[in-house]
């Protein structure tokens, strides 16, 4: 940091809004974005100001400004704060202008609108009636702010953007706050506007170019919206754009480009899927240092269209690999990555993402058999051996990269590379011996459930609907065993009641007539079961107690290793 060309102040917010000194959000910065929970921690940090034994001033946290000449600045941090403080101030010249209105000392407010206006928020040119504000916004966000919000006009409630309206309700807000706050007086409102002015203070930083600014803004956690790696490579790339004097359609291009991709995913998607993206044709990147890797590989104005281009073909992708229920997908494929979804993994999806795109078009029977061998690895290296999902997206991705590269070209190829990650059936049999799942979880249960209609399809071969509520799951120790249960210690109850071999499914009518009864009651409603698994208990078991329940899932293990295996050379 010590060969970066900056300078760090401490500033109130009258001296950062003096001296003539001006605000530009870039056009490329997030928009407007806080909600009521930030407007009401700001509220009462300020309340805090005004209190007794309160605060004598108050620290808002770091801004990383951007200047060439030290009179008008970017904000490349800061702007959430800036602007919610902006439009509080505005509340209060509203306010103001209301008790001129209402003949409440009106030379008086009025010079105090006017005073205040001038030192804070700009001034209105009296000819063209043209705001020449203290503050411009980003492009989305500063029409709405300078038409309606400087010069205290009418504010349209329809017809507005997402973060209009969120401009729109901020000051609506602030202007309820300090109505209630001054109590009629203007006075008071100058007193308000005043104290914030000089109590409310910011460490600033100010750099002289777009790189030191990104450089400095990692390493910061300020007060507000934190801007995510969505932000931060949106600013990366329009600043990379913009420094090629490019014309102003190449960056509505850019940015309605962006917002497809954006609108594709869901804003709270976008760090996962360009993370996975980036691993799909790429060596492994922590997400830590994600931003900085794209970075050192994005330099120039190709590079950032090129990478554009490629993020928004593989948006697509991504956000079909993550719903099951797109169109694309055949019926295999679909129960694959309803599979995925349901046992919450997630480490595959670079590698996924990398055979879509070689094999989907030319070869789908090789991305099918591939999703599937997913699916199989899946239950048994997370669900049921519950091993060390780090080396696994190891492996993942360095199978990624030799398919994108077209290292690896086939099927079998790649199945030889994943050997590494696919338990064999030997540690598999015995880590679903043991397996207990907390059915108290909804996931659990909706695997424990698949679990065993997957057993019992391959025992008798009928196939159930696993989410029918028509059926549902006993456990034949029951969760909350009646005195019928003593003779099983509770310290083996809770150990032994949510094991897959005491579980079982039942009709729902059934399930509700045994409740928590005692065995022998509960094996005269398991007889007349439709599923082989739960009519067969009585014929095998007399009784039901810690060895018979071991007994039933080692049997299960042994089904279970021909059910989830891939049919290859693994």
């Amino acid at each position: 940091m010590s060969a970066m060309n900056f300078n760090t102040s401490n500033q109130t917010l009258r001296q950062l809004l003096g001296n003539g000194l001006l605000y530009r959000v870039p056009p490329f910065q997030r928009d407007y974005s806080w909600t009521d929970e930030e407007w009401d921690d700001l509220w009462q940090d300020i309340l805090g100001l005004f209190a007794e034994d309160g605060e004598t001033a108050h620290y808002m946290g770091y801004l990383v400004l951007q200047s060439s000449n030290n009179k008008q600045f970017d904000i490349i941090d800061g702007q959430q704060r800036l602007t919610t403080i902006s439009i509080l101030i505005l509340a209060a010249l509203d306010h103001l202008q209301k008790l001129v209105n209402l003949a409440i000392e009106p030379e008086k407010n009025q010079r105090r609108k006017e005073n205040l206006q001038n030192s804070y928020i700009g001034y209105v040119d009296p000819v063209s009636l043209v705001p020449r504000s203290k503050l411009e916004l980003n492009r989305h966000n500063n029409r709405f702010y300078q038409t309606y919000l400087v010069p205290l006009v009418a504010m349209p409630v329809r017809g507005l953007n997402a973060s209009e309206h969120q401009l729109r309700k901020a000051f609506n807000w602030f202007r309820d706050k300090v109505a209630a706050h001054s109590q009629q007086s203007g006075e008071n409102v100058a007193i308000f506007v005043d104290t914030i002015v000089d109590k409310l203070f910011f460490t600033t930083i100010s750099v002289t170019d777009e790189l030191n600014a990104f450089k400095v803004f990692e390493t910061l956690n300020a007060r507000g919206v934190r801007l995510s790696s969505t932000d931060l490579l949106k600013n990366y790339l329009f600043s990379i754009i913009a420094a090629s004097n490019t014309h102003e359609a190449e960056l509505k291009a850019l940015e309605e480009r962006w917002q497809r991709i954006v609108e594709e995913l869901g804003s709270e998607s976008f760090p996962d899927f360009l993370r996975v993206y980036w691993n799909s044709c790429h060596r492994l990147v922590r997400k830590a240092d994600l931003f900085k890797t794209i970075r050192r590989h994005v330099v120039t104005k190709e590079q950032a269209f090129s990478l554009l281009r490629e993020l928004d073909r593989s948006a697509s992708i991504y956000a079909a690999l993550r719903n099951p229920h797109e169109s694309i997908w055949q019926p295999e494929e679909r129960k694959a990555l309803e599979q995925l979804l349901m046992f919450n993994v997630r480490q595959p999806m670079s590698m996924l993402m990398a055979g879509y795109r070689q094999f989907a078009d030319s070869q789908r029977a090789v991305f099918t058999q591939l999703l599937q061998a997913i699916a199989v690895i899946s239950f048994r290296y997370n669900v049921i051996c519950n091993l060390q999902t780090q080396e696994q997206e190891r492996v993942y991705n360095m199978v990624a990269y030799k398919i994108d590269d077209q290292t690896l070209k086939n099927l079998p190829e790649i199945l030889g590379e994943l050997q590494e990650i696919y338990p064999d059936d030997k540690v598999f049999k015995a880590a679903f011996a043991d397996k207990e799942l907390k059915t108290t979880n909804s996931r659990n249960k909706k695997i424990v459930r698949y679990i065993l209609f997957q057993i019992e399809k391959q025992i008798s071969g009928q196939g159930f609907d696993f989410e029918s509520d028509t059926y549902n799951l006993e456990h034949i120790l029951p969760e909350n065993p009646s005195e019928a249960w003593s003779y099983i210690e509770e310290q083996n109850q809770d150990k032994f009641i949510y094991r897959i071999g005491n579980m079982t499914p039942i009709e729902r009518k059934a399930n509700r007539k045994i409740g928590n009864e005692g065995y022998s009651e509960k094996i005269e409603t398991f007889k007349t079961s439709c599923f082989k698994i739960t009519s067969a208990i009585p014929e095998h078991y007399d009784q039901w107690n810690e060895a018979k329940i071991s007994a039933r899932q080692t049997q299960f293990a042994k089904v279970a290793t021909a059910i989830w295996k891939i049919d290859s050379n693994l």
